[in-house]
Parts: C-alpha cells; structure tokens; sequence
C-alpha cells in the first residue's frame, strides 16, 4: 500500500528539470506560436462598440411608501409587473430579439467615417462588411458544401424594410441574426436603467445606429403606451365632428323657420319653434359634451406619452472594442506553452 502511494506522487523537481532542459524548444514553439497568430489575428477587421443610456419615466404611487425603493435595492422591481403596462423596463431586451423590431431598422440611413459609402442599414450590413482574407476560402468551401444540402429557397430577397417579418428569405433571415447580435439591450433591474450596445465595424456608424435606435426603442414605446388612447382620440374627435355637423344642421333649420315666419303669432308656429330650439339645445350640449371629451382625452393621451431621460448620449467611438490581438497572442503563447508543457512531462504526469 505504501508502494502504490510512493508511485502516484508527482516529483515537482523533475518536471522542472525537463522542462528547463527543452528551454530552446520553448523558444522555437513560441516564436512559431507567435508567428502563426499573428498571421490569424492581424487581417481579422476591427470593430467598434458604441453605448447609449436611458433612464423611463416610472408612472404610478410607489406602494406602502418605499416598498419599490426597498425591493430594488436586492435586486427586484416591483413597479413594472404591478402597473399597468404589459410592456415594463425589463421586458425591452426582448423587443430587439423581435422581427418586427429589427426590420424598422433596415431603412436607416448610414455612412462611413471616410464616406465612401451611403446607404441603409440592411445594406451596409449585407455588402459591405470587411472579411478575414485568409478565412475566405474556408467560409466559400463551407457554403459550397452546403449548397449541395440546402433546398433553394424561393422566397425572393429584400432590400430594407420591405422585408416582410412573417416569411422571410433564408438569407435575410440569417442577416437579421446577424444584425441582432450586433444590437443589445440590457435593463439594470435596481436602478432600471437601460443600456443599448451596437457593435460595428465602422465608428460612425455604430455611433449612429446606436443613436438610431435610442429613438426608434422610444418611438415603438411611445406608440405602444398611447396605443389605446390614440384610437379614443380618433373616436372622439369623429364624434365630435358629427355632433358639430348636427348642430350646424340644427341651426340652419331653426334659423330658416325664424325667417321665413316673421311676425306670425299663431300658437302651432311656437309650438314649432320651441321644438326647434329645444332640438338646437340639445346639439349644442351634445357638441360641448363631445368637444370637452376630446380634449380631456387629448390631455390624458399626453400624459400617458411616456418620457426618456438621456443618461448617456451616443459619441463616436475613438478606440476599436476589438479584437484584443495582445491578448489573442498572449493566449496562444500560454496555451502553446500548456500543451508542450505537458506533451513533454506526460510520463512523469500520467
């Protein structure tokens, strides 16, 4: 038993004599290893990353006080899944995995910082992003190969919004994921905070898709929270234009009566004349009604036109977010540096 003890003990000491004895090994490993990454790494396009912060305007009382307050502070809110809004802060990243979401981003219009290019989004994105050179003939070969066990889809391709989210071409749809992982959002669930991150191979670009799509997240939140009160609005105003056409009607009858029976005293033309002004009456308080409706519900749709506070406006980014090739190397040289490690001590180990 003390045998087999002895056996499964590592002698530290000579795998630090090994290995220092292959140190002129080490040296050719690593300047192959650093060699070959730079030949990996260098022709790989840089891309920039840009980030914009909003804060919501929260609506309604906070319960018992502080209770909202006191739940953030351990990391939950109660404030949205209470209110009335089915569409609170943390549910906003799920609106950039939504297709509708992302196709309303198709049409905006970008352009590079040298501004040899101007076109949408989805066309940037689709003709006009820089390539590794060297992973070229991987990538054709890979799409040849799939040629042969992909169907040709007969859906034709878009060239911006016209894209239809419901059926869209295998290509479109796999440049849409492309772009949604380029687009992301995220919600401090404390401070509800929201952070919108678009990534892009070009700094002015991504400055502006990230400024672009600031405004269109509180465009389809505006839309979404006045949805309801817009169409009262339009129903509303349609009735008060039909109550005003009845009045005008009214009016122009009762006044026709008056003038076409001046001076006449016979009861039947007061009785008759009542009537008319009592059916005048009558529109004129249907038309006040319908016209103070409006503009009640008028002030109540500008109050539910909810208000973003900038925290953090879009610039364009002076540094690339990446790739990190200091760090690519520095890895492949520690890996390197693993592996031969172990492939030189693997009896003493094993």
């Amino acid at each position: 038993m003390e045998h087999k003890e002895k056996q499964q003990v590592i002698d530290i000491s000579k795998i630090a004599r090994t290995l220092w004895s292959k140190k002129k090994q080490f040296l050719k490993v690593w300047a192959i290893t650093f060699v070959l990454s730079c030949i990996l790494i260098l022709p790989q396009p840089r891309y920039y990353t840009c980030d914009v912060k909003l804060a919501p305007e929260m609506d309604g009382g906070d319960l018992g006080g502080g209770l909202s307050s006191i739940a953030s502070s351990f990391g939950f809110n109660i404030g949205g899944a209470g209110g009335q809004d089915a569409i609170y802060p943390e549910l906003y990243p799920e609106l950039f995995e939504s297709p509708e979401f992302i196709v309303g981003l198709y049409d905006i219009q970008v352009t590079t910082l040298e501004g040899d290019i101007s076109t949408n989004y989805f066309m940037y994105i689709k003709n006009h992003q820089k390539q590794n050179l060297l992973m070229l003939p991987f990538n054709k070969t890979k799409k040849w190969v799939k040629s042969f066990f992909e169907e040709e889809d007969a859906t034709p391709r878009g060239k911006g919004s016209d894209i239809s989210p419901f059926r869209m071409n295998k290509k479109d749809f796999d440049l849409m994921e492309e772009i949604m992982d380029n687009i992301k959002c995220s919600v401090d669930k404390k401070t509800s905070v929201i952070t919108i991150s678009v990534t892009d191979q070009d700094p002015l670009v991504c400055a502006t898709m990230a400024d672009s799509v600031k405004s269109h997240l509180q465009s389809f939140i505006i839309r979404y929270r006045t949805s309801k009160v817009s169409e009262d609005v339009a129903h509303y105003q349609q009735m008060r234009d039909s109550a005003e056409y009845e009045y005008n009607k009214a009016m122009k009858v009762y006044s026709d009566f008056c003038d076409t029976h001046k001076n006449v005293i016979l009861q039947s033309f007061q009785s008759e004349r009542d009537k008319l002004e009592n059916e005048l009456a009558l529109r004129q308080s249907t038309l006040s009604a319908m016209a103070a409706q409006l503009q009640s519900t008028k002030v109540k749709m500008q109050e539910k036109t909810p208000a973003f506070t900038t925290l953090k406006s879009a610039i364009v980014p002076v540094k690339p977010a990446g790739p990190k090739r200091m760090l690519f190397v520095a890895g492949m040289l520690f890996l390197a540096t693993v592996v031969y490690s172990i492939w030189l001590t693997r009896k003493q180990l094993f």
